[in-house]
């Protein structure tokens, strides 16, 4: 029969500031409903000259190591969310932290708590980074993320859409999401460990997005993916966060994403050409008014393009922006009028880092290409596409 330990006696002092960055950090992956009450608990392990706090729910592991002044080495395990708070609430004073026996005692200047321990040896065993397949700069990678993931799907009953396809084809990492309402592709360089790198997985949205926002101290992030044809399918990131060095690993997604890349190559048939940042503004305000589940009608002229929202007889709104509008090929005008989800539209404006937008339009009801501009009148950057598909209009 296993012993049930508390861990060892454990004594680290660290600054206050470096304790609530790094505990609210890892505890973050914490579940709110753990299916074992043993995965409430944040592992604290203290060596040389550093701590390390991890926390795991078999799905998704995080590990961020940070500086302290470790009297006694040894490991402890605390309810992570508790600990969490209180490290959040102490005074701007260094930090100790003392585990023996069943409990550990936190003190900070004459603020006192004492936590019971969980015990150690029914925690389960963290799993191992994958081997590294290689490091993107990490300003680049987090733009990248935040400008894929708002495709991403929500509903946890179709979880192939709530994540990213991340695709590694030699020196370029493409970034792929959809909600089957919208898609975003972002095509990324990157430095692989082998010119035959070549790999495609599909991670979990959130994660990968608040991994992405929280490693952007170093300059670069290193990706480990292992699929599932070479063991366990899991995907790797390490980089350099505010405090100290962080770890996470995620299980990919089971299931095949939908092939959506050909949507992001459009012929088409009308362009439009506008300031990205007045356009946003519009949207905002006009799509105050906008009814739930109507759409955002954007009134297409020589030289404008005009947004209208209702809500019923009870409030309207339009405003009119200055744009370039061309008819590709010449002729008549396909299109006059383009209804979009009003936040779906707020979002791909959002996630463009251009100060010009250019949506090309093929057909009425049809998928709409929405991609950045350096200049207005310059060629659209084609890096990033976000494609949008239109909302039917009432007659």
């Amino acid at each position: 029969m296993r012993r049930r330990t508390r861990g060892a006696a454990v004594k680290i002092r660290l600054d206050k500031d470096v304790l609530a960055e790094a505990v609210q950090w890892a505890a973050r992956s914490l579940p709110t409903r753990p299916s074992v009450p043993i995965l409430a608990g944040l592992l604290m392990k203290a060596e040389d000259r550093t701590v390390v706090f991890s926390s795991f729910d078999y799905e998704t592991s995080a590990r961020i190591t940070v500086p302290a002044e470790v009297s006694e080495p040894g490991v402890a395990l605390i309810s992570g969310r508790l600990l969490a708070d209180i490290s959040r609430s102490l005074p701007n004073k260094p930090v100790t932290l003392t585990a023996a026996g069943s409990s550990l005692e936190l003190v900070c200047g004459s603020a006192r708590f004492t936590l019971q321990l969980l015990p150690v040896n029914d925690y389960p065993e963290l799993p191992q980074m994958p081997e590294a397949s290689g490091t993107v700069p990490s300003e680049d990678f987090a733009r990248a993320v935040s400008q894929v993931v708002v495709a991403a799907g929500r509903d946890e009953l179709l979880p192939v859409f709530t994540g990213v396809r991340v695709e590694i084809e030699g020196d370029q990492v493409d970034l792929l999401a959809t909600d089957r309402y919208r898609m975003a592709l972002k095509e990324l360089g990157w430095n692989p460990l082998s010119t035959q790198a070549s790999a495609a997985a599909l991670v979990p949205a959130k994660v990968l997005a608040d991994a992405a926002r929280s490693m952007t101290s170093g300059e670069t992030v290193t990706l480990s993916i292992s699929t599932a044809s070479t063991g366990e399918g899991l995907i790797g990131l390490e980089g350099e966060g505010a405090g100290g060095s962080r770890q996470i690993t995620t299980r990919l997604l089971d299931g095949e994403f939908p092939k959506v890349r050909h949507l992001m190559s459009v012929n088409p048939a009308l362009t439009v050409r506008t300031n990205t940042a007045d356009l946003l503004a519009s949207v905002k305000r006009v799509g105050l008014v906008a009814e739930r589940n109507t759409s955002l009608r954007m009134l297409i002229e020589e030289g404008a393009v005009t947004l209208e929202a209702a809500t019923g007889d009870q409030a309207q709104a339009s405003e009119a922006i200055e744009a370039v509008v061309e008819t590709v090929g010449g002729g008549e005008q396909p299109i006059t009028a383009a209804g979009f989800n009003p936040h779906y539209l707020s979002d791909a404006l959002t996630a463009l880092d251009t100060p010009y937008v250019h949506f090309a339009f093929t057909a009425p009801g049809k998928p709409c290409l929405v991609t950045g501009l350096t200049e207005l009148d310059g060629e659209p950057a084609t890096d990033y596409r976000h494609v949008i598909m239109l909302m039917r209009l009432p007659n």
